[in-house]
C-alpha cells in the first residue's frame, strides 16, 4: 500500500508543522479536506523521514499503547501494540510484521516541513 491510497492521504505542499518541532519521534494528526491523516516524523542523522501511523499488522498507529516509539539504540521504530520493528531510516521491517511502513515524502519548505509531490 501507498501513502496515497488512505482516503485521507494529504496533497503535496500540505503543511504538517514548524520544521523545529521535530525532534526524535512525533505522532501527528494532518487535517486534509477528506479528514485527519496519521503521520509519524523522525528526525534522523539522515534527515526527516515521515511515515503513515499505522502498523501494517493491525493498522493501529505505533503509538497505540504509548509514546515510546524508539529502540533504546534509537535505530528502529517500534509498535507499541505488539512490538513489531521497523527501521528508522527506510520503514522496512526489521521483526514482527509481514512489510514495512508507508513512507510519506517530506521537505522542508523555509522554517515548515511540508509533504512533497
Amino acid at each position: 500500500m501507498s501513502w496515497t491510497d488512505y482516503s485521507t492521504a494529504p496533497v503535496p505542499g500540505t503543511v504538517i508543522c514548524p520544521k523545529d518541532q521535530v525532534q526524535g519521534v512525533r505522532a501527528l494528526t494532518v487535517d486534509t479536506d477528506k479528514g485527519q491523516f496519521p503521520l509519524l516524523v523522525v528526525a534522523t542523522d539522515q534527515g526527516i523521514r515521515a511515515y503513515v501511523n499505522a502498523c501494517p499488522h493491525q493498522y493501529l498507529p505505533l503509538n497505540y499503547r504509548g509514546d515510546q516509539m524508539l529502540s533504546a539504540d534509537g535505530t528502529k521504530l517500534l509498535c507499541t501494540a505488539h512490538g513489531a520493528r521497523f527501521d528508522i531510516h527506510t520503514g522496512h521491517v526489521v521483526e514482527g510484521a509481514d512489510c514495512g511502513l508507508d513512507s510519506v515524502p517530506v521537505r522542508i519548505d523555509g522554517t515548515m516541513l511540508v509533504v512533497d509531490g
